[in-house]
C-alpha cells in the first residue's frame, strides 16, 4: 500500500503480535478508518445502546439513529453520517462477532465501557491502531498535544494526507484516547491509567485469540497491551474472569492454557485455531 510504511503494515494488514486481523470475525484490514472524520464517539454510542433492546439487529440500530433520532442529531443528513461511522467502528451487528462480544460485556459491567469501545474501534480502524504506537509509549503524567499526533503521523505515513487532513486526523485520535480514559485535560493531554476490568481484559483476550494467538503470546500481544497494564495484572484479572465463567483460564510461569468455549461458537473457535 502506498505511503503505509512497514511499522503502520502490521496494524492494517495480518502480522505482527496482533496476530491475523480476520475479517469474518469483524476486523478490518486496510489502511483506512472512521477517525478520519469521527472519533470512537463513546457517548453516542452509550446512548445508542441504551436504547436497543439486546436482540437489536442491524437494521434496528440504523431504524433508532436515522427515523427516531434517538441521538438527537439535528440533520437528516448528521443521522446518516453518524450512522455510518458508528457501523464502520462498531459493526452494530450480532452476526460480527466483535460486535456481539463488545455487547455481551456491555450489558453486564458498566465501567469497562470506555475500553470496549476502544477495543471493538482498534479492530476496525487501521488508523487508530496505530496510533497505539504513540500512546502506549507514553507515562502517566507525560503531557502530550495534537501537535505531538501531527508530528507522529507525518512521520508514520508520510505524504498521505494534506495538512489539514493530518491535523484533523491527530484531534479526532487524541480525543478517542481521552474518551477511553488514556488523557485528561482538553488542550495539554496529561497521560492516565484507563479504567480496567475483568471484562474488558476478558474482550482484548479475545481479540487476541480470534486472531489466532494463544499461551504466553496471547498474554503478551498488542491486543493486551492495549489494557496498559503489567502482564501479571493482566494475568491476575483473567483468573478472575474465569472464576466469573468468561473463558478457561489455566497456567503458570510462561505457560498457560486460555479458550473461550463460554463465549465463542464452535465454528468461530475452529476458524481461528484449527479443529483441535
Amino acid at each position: 500500500m502506498k505511503g503505509v510504511p512497514k511499522s503502520a503494515m502490521s496494524a492494517s494488514g495480518s502480522s505482527g503480535s496482533l496476530g491475523e486481523l480476520r475479517t469474518e470475525f469483524g476486523f478490518k484490514t486496510g489502511a483506512g478508518g472512521a477517525h478520519t472524520a469521527r472519533t470512537i464517539m463513546l457517548a453516542d454510542l452509550m446512548a445508542l445502546l441504551a436504547a436497543a433492546p439486546k436482540e437489536a439487529k442491524q437494521e434496528d440500530f440504523h431504524r433508532l439513529i436515522v427515523e427516531e433520532n434517538v441521538l438527537g442529531k439535528r440533520t437528516t443528513s448528521n443521522r446518516w453520517l453518524t450512522a455510518r461511522h458508528l457501523a464502520d467502528l462498531y459493526a452494530l451487528d450480532q452476526r460480527v462477532t466483535v460486535f456481539r462480544l463488545l455487547r455481551f460485556f456491555w450489558d453486564v459491567d458498566t465501567p469497562s465501557r470506555p475500553m470496549l469501545a476502544l477495543l471493538c474501534a482498534q479492530a476496525r480502524d487501521a488508523l487508530l491502531r496505530l496510533s497505539a504506537k504513540k500512546v502506549l509509549e507514553t507515562k502517566p503524567g507525560d503531557t502530550m498535544t495534537s501537535e505531538d499526533f501531527v508530528d507522529f503521523l507525518n512521520r508514520e505515513l508520510p505524504g498521505r494526507f494534506s495538512e489539514s487532513m493530518t491535523r484533523s486526523l491527530s484531534r479526532n485520535v487524541a480525543a478517542s484516547w481521552a474518551q477511553a480514559g488514556f488523557f485528561k485535560g482538553k488542550v495539554n493531554k496529561v497521560r492516565i491509567r484507563p479504567v480496567v476490568t475483568p471484562a474488558s481484559a476478558t474482550y482484548a483476550l479475545a481479540l487476541g485469540y480470534l486472531c489466532g494467538l494463544h499461551g504466553q503470546l496471547l498474554l503478551e500481544s498488542d491486543w493486551a497491551r492495549l489494557l496498559d497494564v503489567p502482564r501479571d495484572q493482566v494475568i491476575r484479572l483473567a483468573q478472575e474472569a474465569s472464576k466469573r465463567g468468561w473463558l478457561d483460564f489455566k497456567g503458570a510461569g510462561n505457560v498457560f492454557e486460555v479458550n473461550f468455549r463460554q463465549l465463542l461458537t464452535p465454528m468461530e473457535i475452529k476458524a481461528s485455531h484449527g479443529p483441535n
